[in-house]
């Protein structure tokens, strides 16, 4: 019995893990979702932020968005971490354009009307795993207030 159980892990110890491709555009929309999905409601909202803020900054077609969402959606959902995502976004931008990413994701957590204390926390985890100061993080979060 112990055998067979250790030849069953083995076997799965050998087995290479799917890997997804995530590009910019997909680390982007993942973040963006995430922080959707941190206080538990996915407001319609929040959505159509994500669209616009996707078709503007990105430049692609509403088709395009709504499939990029599609995609990003199941990447969060399965994800254990940010790692992957902020990685592919470390290692594309500029402080500039990364304190840029924070000020988006303010805008979809004000998307709402409200500013969940889980929302604010997710800001501020991925702020920190973007290398963003406290000050530029706060400088982002008025900004997108106004």
């Amino acid at each position: 019995m112990l055998a067979h159980i250790k030849k069953l892990l083995q076997g799965l110890a050998l087995q290479p893990e799917p890997t997804v491709s995530i590009d910019f555009n997909t680390a982007l929309a993942a973040l963006l979702v995430e922080v959707m999905r941190a206080d538990g409601k996915a407001h319609s909202s929040e959505l159509n932020k994500i669209s616009a803020i996707l078709l503007t900054h990105c430049q692609l077609s509403q088709e395009q968005v709504t499939g990029l969402i599609a995609k990003a959606e199941p990447l969060v959902e399965e994800a254990i971490d940010l790692f992957a995502f902020v990685k592919q976004i470390n290692s594309q931008t500029n402080d500039v354009e990364r304190i840029e990413i924070v000020e988006l994701l303010w805008h979809v957590a004000f998307a709402d009307g409200e500013l969940d204390s889980h929302e604010d926390h997710i800001i501020r985890r991925i702020a920190g795993l973007l290398y963003v100061s406290h000050a530029d993080f706060i400088a982002a979060k008025l900004a997108a207030a106004q």
